[in-house]
């Protein structure tokens, strides 16, 4: 799947204030301008996809130097827009056409808090087959008809959403859609779903996020300005510990890797200690109790069991409830099997399984000096710490 972006910036935005105060995606918030924000959402998530900015005609001296800062402009193609987000839109696809990609997010540019988590699972979606994936949140107020200022029907939120962008496609899909529906003179589309919609192009729904708010009203940018400016970062550390007896065997499994040994490590899973160690770690930093507490020894599902399993399971807790897993550390403690040659698959697996980068993931280990039941070879021991970051949170 190759990925295009198309970031619509091209808007006045009366209702964000005087025109004095200039166009909202240039207001700043948190010492940098809106739109700088989302772009630097989308670059860290993804910076090799090609991103088309459609921008006002007037706005060429805002734009320049936050692409200057960025240090992104050769991949970051600005177009002017039209008198409408719908011509807007369109002007950005054209511009995506040299770039041949599969398919296209389609964003508003005064969407800043815009996380990778919800635009992973974009991905998966379309992955999976679908053409177009629009992120939404269920309606959760009691909505009102109203008529002449008196509420006169209260109306079933049932199976209503609030939709969000990135809204995403097909490329050429949404392309001919864009194109079918300029030729037809319709300019009553709200959003770029409900063109898709229109030339009869499934929509699958995705949960968003309740963080990834649009900036409108002068209000909307004060707060935002507030959120970046005076909240302090929720950074949590957990730590773990695990120790499995050794016996007699062909082998040990640590940080999901095979490892031939005269000795296995005894336990009801693969007893791999250190992804049970880590495990714990993620767990603590959300408050989500401990390895056991998720996977009961006594449950024989999980006899023989991959350790990667339980792993993935508290990175997918960690992130269900808001965090970003930032580092995941691994100590291990034991006098064999050797270690060192094996660090950089442990390493790899480990970036594998929590899905973050290799320099974020480290493999350490030592003996004990042939003290204690370690070092008799008795048994392996893990100590793991994880640092996560979590949204929406304050101290």
């Amino acid at each position: 799947m190759k990925l295009g972006i198309v970031i619509v910036a091209a808007g006045r935005g009366e209702r964000a204030g005087s025109p004095e105060e200039g166009p909202k995606q240039y207001r700043s918030i948190g010492g940098r301008a809106v739109i700088e924000h989302t772009l630097a959402r989308f670059l860290s998530w993804n910076d090799t996809s090609p991103i088309v900015v459609v921008s006002h005609a007037d706005d060429a001296a805002l734009l320049s130097p936050i692409l200057q800062r960025l240090s992104a402009g050769a991949r970051i193609l600005v177009v002017t827009g039209g008198a409408s987000r719908q011509q807007s839109v369109l002007a950005g696809l054209e511009a995506l056409a040299s770039e041949e990609p599969t398919h296209v997010m389609i964003h508003d540019g005064v969407r800043p808090f815009v996380d990778a988590d919800m635009l992973d699972r974009i991905v998966a979606l379309h992955a999976a087959g679908a053409d177009v994936v629009l992120p939404a949140l269920a309606v959760t107020d009691t909505l009102k008809r109203g008529d002449d200022g008196h509420a006169v029907e209260t109306v079933s939120r049932q199976g209503l959403y609030a939709a969000q962008t990135p809204q995403s496609f097909a490329y050429r899909d949404i392309l001919a859609a864009h194109r079918a529906a300029a030729a037809s003179g319709k300019t009553d589309f709200t959003d770029d779903a409900s063109i898709a919609e229109w030339a009869g192009i499934p929509v699958v729904l995705t949960e968003g996020s309740v963080d990834n708010v649009k900036l409108t009203l002068k209000r909307d940018i004060t707060m935002a300005d507030e959120k970046l400016s005076l909240g302090l970062p929720d950074v949590r550390t957990g730590n773990g510990y695990d120790v499995h007896q050794l016996e007699a065997g062909d082998g040990v499994t640590l940080c999901g890797i095979f490892i031939e040994h005269n000795q296995r490590l005894k336990g009801h899973s693969d007893a791999d200690v250190a992804l049970h160690a880590l495990t714990d770690a993620l767990l603590a930093t959300c408050g989500a109790g401990d390895i056991g507490d998720h996977f009961p020894p006594s449950d024989p599902q999980w006899k023989g069991a991959a350790s990667r399993i339980f792993l993935e399971h508290a990175a997918k807790v960690v992130r269900d409830n808001g965090g970003t897993i930032m580092n995941a550390d691994v100590s291990l403690i034991a006098e064999a099997p050797r270690i060192g040659p094996h660090r950089q698959a442990m390493r790899e697996a480990l970036s594998d399984m929590l899905g973050i980068a290799l320099e974020r993931c480290s493999v350490k280990a030592t003996t004990n000096e042939t003290i204690g039941f370690v070092g008799r070879r008795e048994g392996i021991a893990a100590i793991a710490t994880a640092t996560v970051v979590y949204r929406g949170r304050p101290l």
